[in-house]
């Protein structure tokens, strides 16, 4: 596997009820189901509109339990809607990293580890969806439809959905090891 960098820029959490907006904190300790109290929190997860090969509610492996973002495909994303930018919090991500701006493209079986050992595995895209789009709206009244537009601006910028391989905690300004994964081996 290639090795890239990266740096942990924020670490955010949603422990809002009914809400996927993130709020920054300065370290988590990742679990076996990614962070506890967030959104997306534990080892299995119900079925939704992501998976229509399962009935809606079915319990299947979470494999969303982690959300990253990298800083450059924000500003990316900022820039095709014409705005200043974009936060993290607005998208639910639970990590911002900068310094490795294909950050989307990593292929599923790509894994991060960070200083202490802890370490994830990408599952793949967060395909974009309409309610990140309707936050940042919220944000930029004055601009037309962001949150029809934000679909299209986002598509192969939204950034990774991970799952917790290795346990452990990780903070702001963590420097990240991406063991990026070719389809040679895809599962090392």
């Amino acid at each position: 596997m290639k090795k890239e960098r990266a740096k942990v820029n924020a670490i955010l959490l949603a422990d809002t009820p009914g809400s996927f907006i993130t709020r920054r904190i300065p370290m988590a300790n990742l679990e076996f189901g990614g962070i506890a109290g967030d959104r997306h929190f534990g080892v299995t997860s119900l079925a939704d509109a992501r998976q229509p090969m399962y009935p809606r509610g079915t319990e299947k492996l979470n494999l969303r339990q982690i959300t990253i973002v990298s800083e450059e495909e924000l500003s990316l994303i900022a820039e095709e809607l014409g705005i200043e930018y974009v936060l993290p919090e607005w998208l639910g991500a639970n990590l911002l990293v900068n310094g490795y701006p294909e950050l989307t493209t990593l292929m599923i079986g790509s894994r991060l580890l960070f200083p202490d050992g802890t370490g994830l595995i990408c599952m793949g895209e967060n395909k974009p969806c309409n309610l990140p789009g309707q936050e940042i709206q919220k944000h930029y009244e004055m601009e037309p439809k962001l949150a029809t537009r934000f679909i299209r601006a986002a598509l192969k910028r939204r950034g990774i959905v991970c799952a917790v391989e290795c346990p452990g905690k990780v903070y702001e300004g963590d420097e990240v090891q991406i063991f990026v994964n070719n389809l040679d081996n895809p599962m090392q």
